[in-house]
């Protein structure tokens, strides 16, 4: 018999989401329905799912219910593969548990669990910021080769939680240029794949202590995208790899969705990388599902 579901579209600069509340965890959705729900054009169209569900309802959520975060993102790709973790998405998602009242800032910052871990959401100028925690950056070259794009170019991997792959290109023209529409190939494979962004510093590149840069990508399980939260914050992290110990931690980052900003700065004894933007929920309604 079909199942009638509620939902609710929302989106991070241009990054949408198809936001499922499931606080019991009884829903199971396959790879086939996520697909489904998040194809434009015959589905109600998203970057990716987020399934809104009790830390203690999911067995993934186990560390995080004892850690004390209520709920859990569900994240899964458009193509129904389950991600680590969604900057863009983690903002959309208690942008939700607010708008609900399933969570409030009267008792401060609010945790959410994720595969990738607790994260912590704050208001910010931007509207919310969310710590993605330490993270990782592979030295080791990893080439690049998009459609039409000539010979390959050097990347370097950086782990936020999830695996990115950052090219660095010359000017705007090429970033503008690039046929994002068939996968990148990269050599060698990463293990779990990545998420590939392409970026062209400002020039300046920092003005009053802040660093700028453009950038497009592709996301592993969707394709390109507006924007990509963990694709920010991983592009301004090698940026200011690149750029050496003089770089800033703050940077803002165009993308073709909006604008986003990144600010590193040093938690407990580590850097951190913390991400901020709007969230905005669009509509609401149900969907049969197949």
């Amino acid at each position: 018999m079909p199942q009638t579901i509620a939902f609710t579209k929302g989106h991070g600069t241009g990054n949408d989401f198809v936001i499922v509340p499931d606080p019991d965890g009884q829903l199971d959705l396959s790879d086939d329905q996520v697909a489904v729900l998040c194809d434009r054009r015959f589905g109600i169209g998203g970057d990716g799912i987020l399934r809104v569900v009790r830390s203690s309802a999911i067995d993934e959520g186990a560390a995080a219910a004892a850690s004390g975060a209520e709920w859990f993102m569900d994240y899964r790709n458009a193509d129904g593969s389950k991600a680590e973790m969604c900057g863009n998405g983690t903002r959309v998602f208690v942008r939700y548990l607010i708008e609900v009242g399933w969570a409030t800032w009267d008792d401060g910052p609010v945790a959410i669990g994720t595969r990738a871990g607790v994260k912590t959401l704050t208001r910010s100028d931007r509207g919310f910021e969310v710590d993605l925690g330490p993270f990782h950056v592979d030295d080791a070259d990893v080439l690049v080769r998009t459609r039409g794009g000539g010979a390959p170019r050097p990347g370097i991997g950086v782990d936020v939680g999830n695996p990115h792959v950052v090219v660095a290109l010359p000017d705007e023209r090429e970033l503008e240029g690039l046929d994002l529409a068939a996968q990148p190939q990269m050599h060698p494979v990463p293990p779990h794949g990545a998420n590939i962004e392409f970026v062209v510093p400002a020039d300046p590149l920092v003005r009053e202590g802040v660093g700028s840069i453009r950038m497009r990508v592709f996301e592993r399980g969707v394709g390109e995208t507006l924007s990509c939260g963990t694709g920010v914050a991983a592009a301004a992290i090698a940026v200011r790899h690149w750029a050496g110990p003089a770089a800033p931690d703050h940077w803002v980052v165009d993308v073709p969705g909006g604008t986003l900003g990144v600010r590193m700065p040093e938690v407990d004894g580590e850097n951190h990388v913390l991400l901020s933007g709007p969230a905005t929920l669009v509509y609401s309604g149900e969907v049969t599902l197949a």
